[in-house]
């Protein structure tokens, strides 16, 4: 049977590129009781995306475990780096379908910032020109580089603890919840990746924590789960319920 030979597009090859810098993950799941988070984000007109929630509930909890803001860079001596604020790359699909796969938009230290600034650049990094997006524009200039000299820009990339911190983040958020889907199974430049799922009717989600085991164990993420249950029922249901002072945006 004859085949049909096509092109990979540019915004694939960047996802090959990804994949290929990325390593297997340990995944943990626990199932977020959220009822006085969810009752509190249905009271508001304009509600925040759950990304907007988890990620800024995550950077608080990230705020008092430093390893949660640690990468392991293994060139050239094995070390780990320690950044002081979280760095998150929050994963979107663009509304417009110009560009063929879902883009990371990335926001320093979530924790400092009001539920609303974090949505408000989310949705403008769906909606804005991709040529204002220093992010995108970064990566798109390295995908349209020869395969041999782009692997060599990911290996510095990932071996340099500022570039790293810079074009990865400390942690990724990406969700198909909305599509009635959830991702069990991920690979990623690490250190730590959240997938989520959706509200059920009892006010439950399924939150899944990939990390890098080499940094840390499971111990650490338990605890830390359990710590982020508990900021999204009280900091985060509690600036839903009122009116915080929005604080600049760090990007």
């Amino acid at each position: 049977m004859r085949g049909i030979v096509r092109p990979i597009s540019l915004g694939r090859k960047g996802i090959i590129d990804l994949m290929h810098a990325s390593v297997p993950l340990n995944v943990v799941r626990r199932t977020m009781k959220l009822e006085r988070l969810v009752t509190a984000r249905a009271s508001r007109a304009v509600r925040p995306s759950w990304s907007t929630i988890i990620a800024k509930a995550f950077s608080i909890v990230a705020r008092d475990e430093p390893w949660l803001r640690t990468f392991y860079l293994k060139w050239p001596w094995p070390r780990f780096y320690e950044l002081p604020k979280s760095i998150a790359m929050i994963t979107v699909v663009r509304d417009n379908h110009s560009w063929d796969t879902p883009i990371s938009i990335k926001i320093n230290a979530l924790d400092e910032l009001s539920l609303k600034d974090v949505d408000d650049h989310i949705k403008r990094g769906k909606h804005a020109p991709l040529d204002d997006l220093p992010t995108f524009k970064r990566a798109l200039l390295v995908t349209r580089m020869p395969l041999p000299l782009r692997r060599l820009i990911w290996f510095v990339s990932l071996n340099v603890g500022r570039l790293r911190a810079n074009n990865f983040g400390t942690f990724s958020i990406s969700s198909i919840a909305s599509h009635g889907s959830e991702t069990v199974v991920a690979r990623a430049p690490g250190p730590n990746l959240i997938r989520y799922g959706f509200v059920r009717s009892d006010h439950t989600m399924e939150l899944l924590f990939h990390w890098d085991h080499r940094i840390y164990d499971g111990i650490l993420i338990a605890r830390a789960l359990h710590r982020l249950e508990d900021i999204l029922n009280t900091d985060i249901a509690d600036e839903l319920l009122v009116n915080g002072a929005p604080k600049s945006l760090s990007v």
